[in-house]
């Protein structure tokens, strides 16, 4: 089988992976945990996890019911590294509701004449209408870290960036729209782990992409772009929930969790809606670059 990007992931694992990393892969069994600073040393269990998703998956459709009853808009931010999760999670929040009011928004590069504008423009022309949620896979945040890593962006327009985007969400807060930014977190073992799946997988080749190959090398420099993001962006009214997501499982419903649990929406279960993991879901101060 022909590999993507000529086999260039592989070749990472076999000849540049630190140590550590490429041991913990070989080692390890498949429902282990590769990280040993994750709180748990191996992923769920499969029955509880779709019983516990069950649950929170009928309560976010008693959500969208209310959004529609009120008005209310959502808005979901899931950033993260390269493999984390994001699009498993947004497909697990999205999988039981009305995809007419509950939509993706997953930007490629801006056009040229994207570039010519205002830097967050094109990301409100897709903010949602009353009744709605929007999940952005990747957003504004992209000049906070991959911009910056790539050198897609100058020094400057990241100071501007970084100085804007209080203002910004202070508004769309303001206006009333119920806001959520997602960090997902994921390991270096785990990450690498994930990428040699995709590169064997020809169901899921189409995910990797040469920023993916050429960002294996940068790990250290999306660590010092990430923690200066949070830093500068994690405010009151704006806040970040960082989801250790080297356990997939664990992550998606500590997200659906920390949503629901901030929304007082109509009929809401609190015992089927539980308590969120501490351990995975919290504050900066959990983020483990």
């Amino acid at each position: 089988m022909e590999l993507p990007f000529d086999g260039a992931i592989s070749a990472f694992f076999e000849n540049d992976a630190p140590r550590e990393v490429r041991d913990a892969i070989r080692r390890a069994d498949k429902d282990d945990v590769l990280d040993p600073s994750f709180p748990y040393s191996e992923r769920m269990a499969k029955k509880v996890y779709e019983k516990e998703l069950e649950h929170l998956q009928i309560e976010l459709v008693k959500l969208q019911h209310w959004a529609r009853e009120t008005g209310a808009r959502v808005v979901i931010v899931f950033e993260g590294r390269d493999a984390a999760g994001k699009g498993g999670t947004i497909k697990r929040f999205r999988e039981n509701l009305n995809p007419r009011s509950a939509r993706v928004v997953a930007l490629p590069k801006p056009s040229d004449t994207e570039a010519t504008q205002w830097y967050f423009q094109r990301y409100i022309d897709h903010l949602p209408a009353g009744g709605q949620i929007v999940f952005y896979d990747r957003s504004w945040y992209n000049r906070g870290v991959i911009e910056h890593v790539f050198g897609f962006c100058t020094e400057a327009e990241r100071e501007s960036f970084f100085k804007q985007v209080p203002d910004f969400e202070r508004m769309l807060v303001d206006e009333g729209i119920h806001l959520f930014k997602f960090w997902l977190n994921v390991g270096r073992a785990e990450q690498l782990r994930r990428f040699l799946k995709r590169e064997q997988s020809p169901l899921k080749q189409w995910k990797l992409s040469r920023i993916d190959v050429e960002g294996l090398r940068k790990w250290d420099a999306y660590s010092a772009a990430i923690e200066e993001t949070l830093a500068r962006s994690h405010s009151s009214h704006a806040p970040w929930t960082v989801i250790r997501s080297d356990d997939k499982r664990r992550a998606r419903l500590a997200a659906i969790r920390q949503v629901l649990s901030s929304l007082d929406y109509a009929r809401k279960d609190p015992r089927a809606v539980g308590t969120c993991d501490a351990g995975i879901a919290g504050g900066p101060e959990i983020w483990n670059g």
